[in-house]
């Protein structure tokens, strides 16, 4: 028979634990009784191990069992009204303990908390106020995140997921946790093409693509999936928390109701690591990234496809983390005031434009019916268009080139129309983002206020960093803040506990009004330095 004693003590900046260390003896029975009955000859070894005892027992006793236990469950919180699903939308819930802090962590297949969608602004302070009364969890550890899919959940989602933290925390078992990464570079592609002028459009369904000649190059991704996993004490997956930059806005064929990529990729990391365990999806700095393909019209639009390399991905790298007993969990909470936008002169200079390209429209004989067969033809036989060649070789022979004149005059409607086309998808563009920055000054307008308060949170467990903010993060700024992180595995998840729309990089708001993040967004430029210089700080304090 052997005996470990233990003496641990915790110091949190956030708690009244004594602060101390960690030490470890492990001795035979039979030296531990020598040691203490053997008069002077171990005398100050006895007096070490007595000293340890009595710190252990009476100085920290709350850390004698102390250990980390958590509690996964997760809901069905698709429409019922909506018509037809493929692919269900879910609440998936984690709550965590060390005995002193304990937080909740959801995931919600959404479009948003609050503001855009059908969750609305009072979600967030009703699912936060009913877990504080019922569980104790205060309202700053509940960090609740949108997968950001499009589809249409419950009329009563708040009480679901009310009654899905009530379930994890119901659910706790003692766990051991292990922090990795996995690696995914084909579903995702940026949005925003860098034109050879130095403009920069993003690719949307909203509008029409400028042509292929004037696209010079293409913005970043983020391959990276943070993973984190957490075991029970035989080592069976309880969850995975597992973050990435994406747009689950692929839909699938039909139409159909859909959690979309996120929500596949969840279901097939559940189905392979076991019944029980719950895939908890994180959304990152997706704010600039689309699906790959997202503009396809050969083929239905069909998310579960890029969900299942996702999840495959996932499971590659969920499979390569070794879990250990973690006893400590952190979570900070801090308001930030961000600068918002004075959109005045950019709505000024997009007017200008608009009015610029509608004058430059002008007449031209063809129509659609007329210039559709003229584009065949004149793209088959660039030389010989009109008829077959014989009859221009014999115009040409005989000095009546009359064949050649209506090919050039044909042209030259065609390039006419052509341009009338051109303009018109650019005066699509404008019209859009137009609107959105005459909806964006309104607000800032309304608010009374020149800055705008978001909400931070900074969750460490183990080797595992996440910082969350509220908006559509662009995936520079998530690329940003690992490189500047102190800490090896940290991970940024956008759309959480709240929404204030899109939050570009300094340098992407320079371009207002070419790219839906630029107009669709609160925040003046210079608001990116304030909050990285913050993240950071919240980051070296984890």
């Amino acid at each position: 028979m052997r005996l470990r004693i233990v003496s641990r003590l915790r110091r949190k900046s956030h708690t009244l634990e004594n602060p101390g260390v960690c030490r470890s003896f492990l001795l035979s029975w039979s030296d531990f009784t020598t040691l203490l009955l053997d008069g002077s000859k171990h005398m100050t070894l006895r007096i070490s191990i007595l000293t340890i005892l009595l710190c252990s027992f009476c100085l920290a006793p709350q850390t004698l069992n102390a250990e980390l236990r958590a509690g996964v469950a997760k809901i069905d919180i698709t429409s019922e009204t909506a018509g037809p699903v493929n692919g269900k939308l879910h609440a998936r819930s984690i709550v965590i303990s060390d005995g002193t802090t304990t937080a909740a962590v959801v995931a919600l297949d959404v479009v948003a908390i609050g503001e855009i969608g059908h969750i609305k602004n009072d979600f967030l302070p009703k699912v936060r106020g009913e877990i504080q009364k019922s569980l104790g969890i205060p309202p700053t550890n509940v960090i609740i995140n949108a997968s950001h899919c499009h589809g249409v959940p419950a009329k009563d989602t708040d009480a679901r997921t009310i009654k899905v933290i009530q379930q994890a925390h119901a659910n706790m078992v003692p766990v051991q946790v292990g922090v990795g990464s996995g690696f995914e570079n084909r579903i995702q592609e940026n949005r925003r093409l860098i034109m050879k002028d130095g403009r920069e459009i993003d690719v949307r369904h909203a509008y029409s693509l400028p042509p292929d000649e004037e696209v010079a190059s293409v913005g970043p991704i983020d391959p990276e999936i943070g993973i984190l996993r957490l075991d029970d004490l035989d080592g069976k997956p309880v969850a995975v928390i597992y973050n990435f930059a994406c747009h689950p806005i692929q839909g699938v064929p039909g139409g159909l109701n859909t959690a979309d990529i996120t929500g596949f990729s969840s279901d097939v990391i559940e189905d392979n690591l076991g019944q029980g365990t719950v895939a908890l999806f994180l959304q990152g700095c997706g704010g600039d990234i689309n699906p790959a393909w997202y503009k396809d019209v050969d083929h239905p639009r069909d998310a579960e496809p890029l969900g299942n390399q996702l999840a495959l991905s996932t499971l590659k790298g969920i499979r390569q983390i070794e879990t250990e007993p973690i006893s400590d969990l952190d979570v900070v909470n801090e308001t930030l005031a961000l600068p918002r936008a004075d959109y005045a002169d950019a709505i000024s200079r997009l007017e200008s434009e608009q009015t610029k390209l509608l004058n430059s429209l002008g007449g031209t004989s063809l129509n659609l019916k007329t210039f559709l067969p003229l584009a065949v033809k004149y793209n088959l036989s660039e030389e010989f268009p009109s008829y077959y060649s014989h009859r221009y070789l014999q115009e040409e022979k005989i000095g009546q080139p009359d064949l050649k004149a209506l090919d050039a005059e044909n042209r030259r409607n065609m390039e006419r129309y052509i341009r009338n086309i051109i303009t018109m998808e650019q005066l699509t563009r404008v019209n859009t983002n137009l609107r959105l920055l005459k909806k964006h000054q309104a607000q800032n307008i309304a608010a009374g206020s020149r800055t705008l308060d978001v909400e931070l949170v900074g969750l460490r467990l183990g080797d595992f960093r996440l910082l969350t903010f509220p908006g559509e993060l662009t995936v520079q700024i998530g690329l940003n803040l690992k490189e500047k992180s102190p800490h090896e595995k940290t991970f940024i998840a956008g759309y959480t506990n709240g929404y204030i729309y899109y939050a570009p990089t300094t340098k992407q708001l320079e371009n207002i009004g070419g790219a839906q993040e630029d107009s669709d967004c609160l925040l003046a430029p210079h608001w990116q330095a304030i909050f990285e210089d913050k993240a950071i700080e919240m980051l070296k304090g984890l």
